[in-house]
């Protein structure tokens, strides 16, 4: 299993939430973020913004799904045909463990399920 944080532009979250439902990955972690990449911010006039707002969304995927909602992703968040500096970045962590709290299974990499005593 992978987990796939998507740092994506506010104007565009909605888009890239919509193609991965469609896609067949509903399940989508959002939240807001500020940061700014290898642009250093924005200056406008006199003025530097160095906290630039983003989303991020946060999912976790089968190994085998990884290049399909990479692609889907960018798709959808990328400005125009070849994008733009600000389009966001995607990071790819391994999961080793996953636990769903109401029913008490855990699920490992490998697809194997055990219930958790507790």
């Amino acid at each position: 299993m992978l987990m796939i944080r998507s740092i994506v532009r506010p104007e565009k979250v909605d888009n890239v939430l919509a193609s991965l439902m469609d896609a067949g990955f509903p399940a989508v972690t959002r939240f807001p973020v500020v940061g700014r990449g290898k642009q250093r911010g924005i200056k406008i006039g006199q003025v530097t913004y160095d906290e630039i707002p983003k989303e991020m969304l946060m999912m976790v995927v089968k190994n085998s799904d990884k290049e399909y909602v990479i692609e889907t992703v960018i798709k959808a968040a990328r400005t125009g045909d070849k994008g733009a500096f600000g389009d966001g970045k995607i990071f790819i962590t391994p999961v080793l463990e996953v636990y769903t709290i109401s029913s008490g299974i855990k699920e490992l990499p490998d697809g194997e399920i055990e219930e958790v005593a507790i």
